[in-house]
């Protein structure tokens, strides 16, 4: 069943002289339980299609296409309604908890709160609640976090504590936008783990937005790598990550580090720099870039290609892609 379902999501941000497009025609579904990782390198679109998905794009963005949650049209729902669901049936956890999280009040009160806002509970009721999620999300001495301040918690405590704020009220989506980027190795695994345990739990579906390929192919059913606000390739993580048809994923996929590799080896990396969204022209994004840019590429965007088992491609030589994978 489908849980949500994103059909040529546009995002625009009014400038001086013209809108500039920072989503361009997202398109992707997503089941009941299962989880989709969105990659990319920075400014590629990614938070920014997360915020639209929960309505918090900046104030003056205009947001175009269907976002059906539930099978109910989200986009130009009024902000009443999407209150209601926005911390109940959709929940997002924020890339930096110490900025997410407000500095002035108690953990628990904040994991307490969208108990009180959507289950109607008594302070009291969901002040115990939140000590009970906390320790769900393997806080050490749960307790102690309740009553502390956001700085009094360890990076990772505080990114339990936004896993509990968000999971409360049982969402159906949750929407985690990189939960691990601040923290170390080890912790990250755990974080990784935990939100893994809970979706098999709970059944609810995951969307991990992450720049990091390995966190994607280990905690991923279905990937879509983004590049200058478009969808490029999409698909099962391990078709996508094993038999690429697009010059960007597989850009992605040089540049990582080889294991065993000799002491000192220089890492692959993709030539130029992501461009601004101001500066992205009528053909494909990562035109100039690509080592495979033909005269097409620069004033045409790719169409979408679909392969086998649900793989999509936007590249005008994805078929040359598919011969020699």
């Amino acid at each position: 069943m489908t849980l949500l379902a994103v059909e040529d999501l546009t995002v625009d941000l009014p400038a001086a002289d013209r809108a500039v497009r920072l989503v361009d025609g997202a398109t992707f579904r997503l089941r009941a339980g299962e989880s989709l990782g969105v990659v990319g390198e920075s400014g590629s679109g990614k938070t920014m299609t997360a915020l639209a998905l929960m309505g918090l794009q900046p104030p003056l963005a205009r947001v175009g296409g269907s976002i059906r949650f539930e099978g109910r049209e989200l986009v130009g729902l009024d902000e009443d309604a999407m209150r209601r669901i926005r911390g109940d049936r959709i929940a997002m956890i924020f890339q930096e908890p110490m900025t997410a999280l407000n500095p002035l009040v108690r953990v628990g009160a904040q994991v307490a709160e969208p108990l009180v806002l959507h289950r109607g509970m008594s302070r009291r009721a969901a002040g115990a609640e939140a000590a009970r999620l906390l320790a769900h999300v393997r806080l050490a001495d749960p307790e102690r976090a309740a009553r502390a301040y956001p700085f009094e918690l360890s990076g990772g405590e505080r990114q339990r504590a936004m896993i509990a704020m968000a999971i409360g009220c049982s969402p159906r989506l949750v929407i985690a936008d990189e939960p691990t980027t601040a923290l170390d190795v080890t912790v990250q695994a755990r974080i990784l783990a935990l939100l893994d345990g809970l979706r098999a739990e709970s059944g609810m579906a995951l969307i991990l937005v992450s720049h990091d390929l390995a966190v994607v192919a280990g905690h991923c059913d279905r990937v879509a790598v983004m590049y200058g606000g478009l969808i490029l390739e999409s698909g099962p993580t391990d078709v996508v990550l094993r038999r690429s048809r697009n010059p960007y994923t597989r850009a992605l996929l040089e540049a990582r580090p080889e294991p065993g590799a000799p002491r000192g080896a220089r890492l692959k990396t993709i030539p130029g720099s992501p461009p601004h969204h101001r500066d992205v022209g009528p053909g494909c994004p990562f035109a100039g870039r690509c080592a495979l840019t033909l005269d097409v590429c620069r004033s045409a965007r790719p169409p979408a290609i679909a392969f086998a088992a649900g793989h999509v491609s936007r590249c005008f030589r994805a078929a040359e892609l598919e011969d020699a994978a």
